[in-house]
């Protein structure tokens, strides 16, 4: 199979319709009629059971009859022996009307091969056609788009279903007839190099279908996987419909981005001048997309692919395929372990929910998800023939870590939720393994070398080895019995290790379909996790900060003392300060005016004194401030000399610009915590700029003490804890804390 068979096959047809046509051509007499390929013959390759698609050109001098003779002498001999063929009888005229009020005659025009007959007739409609598309191309297009939508969504992804119809689903082969009829009006350019092998793939394997199943059939059935295998000399059924997924994704992948092209031209109708906007070091964003900055230094910057991919995600924008292929050429290897805040720009990537698809699929397109993880090598495009998946191992997985974006307020970190969501399918294509068994083999070394710690990994690899465990036991065993609880806990032996599988399994379970996952199967679920955590003890709130001695004789000083040291691009910045109301709110607010991207934060009241350790990135744009400044912004903001709600509105003003994603809402818990004598309020939410000193103004004007704060920003998710009192230190009665909590949460919607 391939384009020398089809090309044969087409010039046997083209010989045996120019003898039919010199055989009925006394009944045409004087008039000038052609014969035209039109639509996949058109090209010249023709599949074996493929229409034959002709258009019968004449000039309208002949009868009724005459034409009718013509046409039937020609045809018949087709039709007798068994051929398929679809053809049209069309004036040079009624050829342009038709074309003009129907888009997939148009498109078939475009493909139109003069075959005998009248040679100049066929090349003035010919022309007619090519200018008729190039002049109303606007207008084309537009139905083009929608024809493709219509498909997508009445066939599904060629990439991800387990029979898939080769021509009409998204990512086929109407698909990329959809982009050479697209690149013919002139519009924007198209590089088809990068799906010339897609396209040979899927034209193989249809041709290889057709003679399988000895008939004009584009879905590919299981019953014809294994023997169309055998047909193309694929090793199996999984080899071949790996290669047709891949080959799909790069179809629809470019197609894709060629829409956005076209929108993006759209846009520049409307503004004269693009504008280019700068997002952070080395990234901006220009024509709708995140581009890397002309001129910026790739090579000295490994951890650049991974900020454009997490700020493109986060932004709601693409990522430019410009960039991800100078990123592909330029980009060095990743230090090994990862450095912290690389490892955050992926969970930042993961968290992003459904807009983290067309960016993953980005940055996969060109092998940079393969140089980053190598072990997704293995996963890419790794088919599923099980009729419970709709996706292969690796969109599943990405669809896992879509739902776990929309779980992350239920858990405690988020960061590993999101993690082990994108890879708890790792141990995947390996036959001879349990899956999740060899996934957690395989979990511990990734996850070592993405710089988590030891507790971290051992979570990880928990998580992947057991991440079909509660589907399992609730539907397998009695809830009621209590060897059924036993059995879970004794694996899962913490609350915090629970609420993570729970978030997982639901995460995977929606992901996987209809087929896996269900109201009532959701609902056994949270009653076994209800059962066991009523069998644990409940999740304490995130330990204080220890306080060394040099940081007690520094408190019991009750001086204001500022340090600042810098280390791999991160700011640990202590802060030692006679307490007061409004202390955090202040010094958040100064961190944040002075750039600084607060990571996490432990802060301790002291006898008379606060002690404050921050951890920062700085923004890319501003010099670091010395402590001396630092100390006196302090002064000033505790003097109420500065203005923080209003400099700390125009940053969010500035970050709400771009379109952004949709989060799920905060979320704020108030516990009562025994241990400490405060009440704990644990805030949830999306993380964004001034946050800390949002949560510490409300604290502040709800005339609460703040006694200590532990502040974690995970990815893009904060998760802060902070023990409040009254004034006169006792812990907050129930009903305000829940009614603080309460109003907390509807002012930082």
């Amino acid at each position: 199979m391939g384009t020398r068979e089809r090309r044969e096959r087409s010039n046997s047809v083209d010989a045996e319709l120019i003898g039919l046509f010199r055989a009925a051509q006394t009944l045409s007499g004087a008039a000038k009629v052609t014969l035209v390929a039109v639509g996949g013959y058109g090209n010249g390759e023709l599949s074996p059971g493929s229409d034959i698609d002709i258009l019968i050109l004449h000039d309208g001098s002949l009868t009724e009859n005459d034409l009718s003779g013509f046409v039937n002498a020609l045809l018949y001999p087709l039709w007798d022996s068994g051929r398929a063929v679809d053809h049209s009888v069309r004036t040079r005229a009624q050829t342009q009307e038709t074309a003009t009020s129907d888009v997939k005659v148009a498109m078939g025009l475009l493909d139109s091969r003069f075959i005998c007959g009248d040679r100049d007739l066929f090349e003035v409609t010919a022309n007619d056609a090519n200018e008729e598309w190039r002049k109303n191309a606007k207008r084309y297009i537009p139905q083009i788009r929608e024809l493709s939508r219509e498909r997508s969504n009445r066939v599904g992804e060629l990439a991800y279903l387990l029979e898939p119809d080769l021509k009409e689903a998204r990512g086929g082969l109407r698909d990329i007839t959809a982009l050479r009829a697209i690149a013919k009006s002139g519009l924007v350019a198209i590089t088809f190099d990068r799906i010339s092998n897609a396209e040979s793939i899927l034209r193989n394997v249809r041709d290889a279908l057709h003679v399988e199943s000895g008939r004009n059939r584009d879905q590919l059935r299981f019953v014809e996987q294994d023997k169309v295998a055998r047909n193309l000399n694929y090793k199996d059924a999984d080899e071949l419909m790996s290669e047709v997924a891949k080959a799909a994704r790069a179809v629809d992948y470019l197609l894709e981005l060629t829409w956005h092209r076209l929108d993006q031209i759209q846009s520049k109708r409307f503004f004269n001048r693009e504008k280019t906007v700068r997002v952070e070091r080395g990234l901006v964003i220009e024509g709708g997309e995140l581009r890397i900055e002309s001129g910026y230094e790739i090579t000295a910057d490994p951890i650049v692919g991974l900020r454009a991919a997490a700020a493109a995600a986060q932004l709601g924008i693409p990522l430019s395929i410009d960039t991800c292929i100078q990123l592909a050429a330029e980009l060095p290897p990743m230090p090994i372990p990862w450095p912290r805040v690389a490892r955050e720009e992926l969970v930042t990537l993961i968290g992003a929910g459904a807009n983290m698809v067309r960016v993953w699929e980005a940055l996969d397109q060109e092998g940079l998800i393969q140089k980053w993880i190598p072990e997704w090598t293995h996963l890419r495009s790794l088919p599923q023939r099980n009729v419970l998946h709709r996706h292969t191992v690796d969109r599943h997985m990405v669809e896992t870590a879509v739902h776990a974006a929309a779980l992350t307020r239920t858990v405690h970190r988020p960061d590993l939720l999101l993690f082990a969501a994108l890879f708890h399918d790792v141990g995947k294509g390996f036959p001879d393994h349990d899956h999740s068994d060899f996934g957690a083999i395989l979990m511990a070394p990734l996850a070592e070398r993405l710089g988590f710690d030891s507790a971290d990994v051992e979570t990880l690899i928990l998580l992947v080895k057991e991440h079909l465990l509660l589907s399992a036991i609730a539907t397998r065993r009695d809830l009621d019995d209590p060897a059924t609880i036993s059995s879970v806990i004794e694996k899962i032996p913490s609350a915090e290790l629970l609420e993570l599988l729970h978030a997982l399994s639901v995460a995977d379970g929606e992901a996987t379909g209809r087929a896996a996952w269900s109201d009532w199967k959701a609902t056994l679920v949270s009653n076994l996790v209800n059962r066991c955590n009523a069998a644990l003890e409940g999740i304490m709130p995130a330990n204080q900060l220890e306080l060394t001695d040099i940081q007690i004789r520094a408190a019991e000083a009750g001086e204001l003392k500022v340090d600042l040291i810098e280390k791999e691009g991160e700011y640990l910045v202590e802060i030692i300060a006679p307490d007061s109301t409004g202390l955090l709110a202040t010094i958040a607010g100064v961190l944040s005016i002075t750039r600084f991207d607060v990571r996490s934060a432990r802060t301790r009241s002291h006898g008379k004194s606060a002690v404050m350790t921050w951890v920062a990135l700085l923004d890319d744009h501003v010099s670091p401030p010395t402590p001396r400044k630092l100390l006196e912004l302090i002064q000033s903001g505790l003097a109420g000399q500065i203005n923080f709600s209003e400099k700390i509105a125009d940053r969010v003003k500035n970050y709400q610009k771009f379109p952004g994603i949709p989060v799920p809402p905060p979320v704020v818990t108030a516990i009562m915590d025994a241990t400490t004598q405060a009440t704990v309020i644990e805030v949830r939410m999306h993380d964004r700029p001034g946050l800390l000193y949002t949560i510490a103004t409300a604290v502040t004007s709800a005339k609460i003490d703040i006694k200590a704060a532990i502040v974690s920003t995970l990815g893009a998710e904060a998760f802060d804890t902070l023990y409040v009192t009254q004034v006169d230190g006792s812990p907050l009665g129930s009903e305000r804390a829940i009614e603080f909590a309460r109003g907390l949460e509807a002012r930082l919607k």
